[in-house]
C-alpha cells in the first residue's frame, strides 16, 4: 500500500530559522496572481512574495516606481486566496514607508488587515532603518532588501551589480547590519557580488536570501515571470529561463484566431443544443421558417 503524502506544515519565521541552522535552502518566489500562488503553495515554496514587479508584468508599468499601493494590494489579496502554507510576504511599494514611521506602520498594517499578509519586504539602505524598525515594533516582521533596489535605481546609476569594490561592499554590509538591528528577520541581496552575500550569511544571525547574489546565502528568491521569460523586454543575467512561455502562448493564440476565422471553433462538442421538440416550438413561436425547414429535412433523412 502506497504511503500517504506527508501533509505540509505552515511556514513560519521559526521554520526559516530552523532551515538556516540545518543548512536547508529557503525557496522564495515573487508571485503575482491566484493561480501561480496555488501552484507554488502546493509545491512547497517557502515564501510567496507579492512583488511590486508584478505591476510591470500584469499592468504594464515601465518600472516599479509607478506601481501603486492599490495595485500591490490587489495582488496581495489574490495571493492570500491562493495559499495556505507558504509565508505570505508583501513587497511594500514605492513611497509607502519612506516619509515617516507613522506612514510605514499604517501601510504595513493595511496589508496585514486587508490582505492577510504575514510579513513585509522593504528595500533600501540604512537610512530607511528607522521606519522599518517602527513596522517591526508594531508587530509586523520585515525582510530587508539591499543591493540593487529598483525604487532607487536613479540614485544607484542604473541596473549594475552592487558590491564590486571594497568600499561599496562595506556599505552594503552596513545597510544589512542596520536592517538587522532594526529587527529584520531576514536580508535579501539583489544583484550583489557573491562575496557580499556569502559574508552576510556567515556573519548575520538571520537568513540571507539571494536574488542574483550568487551562492552562499541561506536561500534564493526569483521572479516567477523571469523563469518563464514572460518579460522579454529585460532578461536578467541571474535568471535561468526554464521554459519560454511566449512562443507557447503565440502558438495557442494563432491557432485560436485561425479556427475562429475558419469557423472550425467552436465545434459541436463545444456547443449546447435544444431538444428537437423544444426547438420546433421555439421556431414556430418566432416564425423562424428556415429553422423549421431544417428540422423537417433532418426528419426526412432519418
Amino acid at each position: 500500500m502506497a504511503e500517504a503524502p506527508k501533509r505540509r506544515r505552515k511556514v513560519t519565521l521559526r521554520t526559516l530559522m530552523r532551515k538556516m541552522r540545518e543548512g536547508e535552502q529557503i525557496v522564495q518566489m515573487a508571485i503575482y496572481d491566484y493561480r501561480s500562488a496555488v501552484i507554488a503553495d502546493d509545491l512547497g515554496i517557502d515564501i510567496l512574495c507579492v512583488s511590486d514587479t508584478g505591476g510591470m508584468i500584469l499592468f504594464g508599468h515601465q518600472s516599479t516606481v509607478t506601481v501603486t499601493f492599490d495595485e500591490v494590494m490587489m495582488m496581495a489579496k489574490a495571493i492570500d486566496r491562493g495559499s495556505r502554507y507558504g509565508l505570505r510576504m508583501v513587497d511594500m511599494p514605492y513611497w509607502s514607508f519612506h516619509t515617516s514611521a507613522g506612514q510605514a506602520v499604517e501601510n504595513a498594517g493595511r496589508f496585514v488587515h486587508e490582505a492577510n499578509a504575514e510579513v513585509m519586504k522593504c528595500e533600501g539602505n540604512r537610512h530607511h532603518a528607522q521606519n522599518i524598525e517602527a513596522i517591526v515594533k508594531a508587530g509586523v516582521p520585515v525582510q530587508g532588501h539591499i543591493g540593487i533596489t529598483p525604487m532607487r535605481i536613479a540614485q544607484l546609476g542604473g541596473f549594475f551589480a552592487q558590491g564590486k569594490t571594497a568600499d561599496r561592499a562595506r556599505e552594503l554590509v552596513d545597510d544589512a547590519v542596520a536592517f538587522v538591528e532594526a529587527g529584520c528577520f531576514s536580508i535579501m541581496t539583489e544583484v550583489t557580488t557573491q562575496e557580499v552575500t556569502e559574508y552576510l550569511a556567515r556573519t548575520l544571525p538571520v537568513p540571507v536570501i539571494s536574488l542574483g547574489g550568487g551562492q552562499g546565502g541561506h536561500g534564493v528568491h526569483i521572479i516567477t515571470s523571469d523563469l518563464m521569460h514572460l518579460y522579454p523586454e529585460h532578461t536578467p543575467r541571474h535568471s535561468k529561463i526554464y521554459t519560454d512561455f511566449i512562443p507557447i502562448m503565440e502558438d495557442v493564440f494563432i491557432r485560436y484566431r485561425d479556427e475562429v476565422r475558419t469557423k472550425t471553433y467552436p465545434g459541436p462538442e463545444h456547443s449546447v443544443f435544444m431538444d428537437e421538440s423544444e426547438l420546433e416550438k421555439f421556431a414556430r413561436a418566432m416564425q423562424w421558417d428556415s429553422k423549421l425547414e431544417e428540422i423537417e429535412k433532418r426528419r426526412s433523412e432519418r
